[in-house]
C-alpha cells in the first residue's frame, strides 16, 4: 500500500492550500515546514515511511523558500543513508505572478528528488491553450514538470483561482494513481 506525504512550506497559506488539494485529490498526509524551516516532532519519520514524497514551497526571488531549503539542507542525512532512494516524488509551487521563474522551483525539487534517487511524477495533463480557455481550466498555465499555480499578490487564500486549485486535486490524483502502480 502507498503511502503519500506532502512535505511543504507556506509563506501566507496560499502555498498551504495548494498542499490542502493535493492531499486531497492524492490521499496523502501534509507535513507542514514551521516559519523557522524545521519539521514537526516525528516528521522525518513520516518521510521515511513514505512510498511518495511530494515537495511544495513558493517561489520566492526563483527558488523555494528559505524555509523550504533549510528543510532540503538539512535532508542531507537522509540522503547520506540512502532513505528516499527509489520512493516517488513529485513537486509543486505558487507565486503572485503566471510565470514568476517557477520553473526555477520546480527544477530546485527535482533536483533535490534526484539527488535523493527518487523517480519523478509530472502532472500527466495537456495544456489548456486555445483561446476558447480561462484560468479556470484545468493546467491552464501549462506546466508538465509539475504542478504550478498563481496567486495575486494582493489576493487572499479564499480568492485562490478555482481552475488552480481543481489542477492541485487533478495533480494529487495522478500522484495517487502513480503511487499505486508503484507500490
Amino acid at each position: 500500500m502507498s503511502k503519500i506525504v506532502i512535505v511543504y512550506h507556506s509563506g501566507y497559506g496560499h502555498t498551504k492550500k495548494v498542499a490542502e488539494a493535493v492531499a486531497e485529490g492524492s490521499g496523502g498526509t501534509l507535513l507542514a515546514i514551521d516559519a523557522e524551516g524545521n519539521l514537526p516532532e516525528g516528521g522525518w519519520e513520516q518521510l521515511a515511511a513514505a512510498t511518495t514524497i511530494v515537495f511544495g514551497s513558493p517561489t520566492y526571488m526563483g527558488s523555494v523558500s528559505w524555509q523550504f531549503k533549510k528543510f532540503a539542507d538539512a535532508s542531507s542525512k537522509p540522503w547520506f543513508g540512502q532513505v528516499w532512494k527509489d520512493k516517488l516524488a513529485a513537486g509543486f509551487t505558487n507565486s503572485a505572478t503566471l510565470n514568476g521563474d517557477k520553473f526555477s522551483t520546480l527544477h530546485y525539487l527535482f533536483t533535490l528528488s534526484q539527488q535523493h534517487g527518487m523517480f519523478w511524477v509530472g502532472t500527466g495533463m495537456l495544456p489548456m491553450n486555445a483561446k476558447r480557455h480561462t484560468r479556470d481550466d484545468l493546467n491552464n498555465l501549462g506546466s508538465s514538470a509539475g504542478l504550478i499555480t498563481a496567486t495575486p499578490s494582493d489576493a487572499s487564500v479564499d480568492e485562490m483561482v478555482p481552475g488552480d486549485i481543481a489542477t492541485a486535486k487533478a495533480f494529487g490524483k495522478r500522484v495517487a494513481e502513480a503511487s499505486a502502480r508503484w507500490a
